[in-house]
């Protein structure tokens, strides 16, 4: 699945927004799929449900769940993604902060660059390992 990381500045419901749009991104969950159970999902991250059903409402407000009455919470037929800008937004938003984070630590652009592709990689192989 994913982790959750409380010392981090996102909101907890955005990280499970955030875990769920990747492992859909990464084929972990693919269209028409059944999504974890509020509780389940709750349980397993061993956070408050009330937080997980915030990022599912909000994953089903943007067309990327569908609620199928009495069946359960389902990924989309066709989950929409995030617009063009908002994508550059949240990518620039990101790359802001590693490299800021890069230049604090003294490390050059050749060092953050090869740590980004590793994590990059390290993330796919990881999903598609539990597909």
């Amino acid at each position: 699945m994913f982790d959750i990381n409380p010392s981090d500045a996102a909101p907890i419901w955005k990280q499970i927004e955030d875990g769920m749009r990747r492992m859909i991104q990464l084929g972990s969950l693919r269209p028409g799929e059944s999504v974890p159970s509020v509780r389940d999902l709750a349980k397993s991250l061993r956070v408050n449900p009330n937080t997980v059903a915030r990022a599912y409402q909000r994953l089903t407000d943007l067309g990327v769940f569908a609620v199928r009455r009495g069946e359960g919470t389902y990924v989309a037929d066709e989950p929409s993604q995030p617009k063009r800008s908002e994508r550059n937004e949240k990518l620039r938003m990101g790359a802001a902060s590693y490299a800021g984070t890069a230049i604090a630590v003294g490390a050059s652009l050749d060092e953050a660059t090869e740590e980004l592709e590793t994590s990059y990689e390290k993330l796919v192989t990881e999903h598609r390992r539990k597909v």
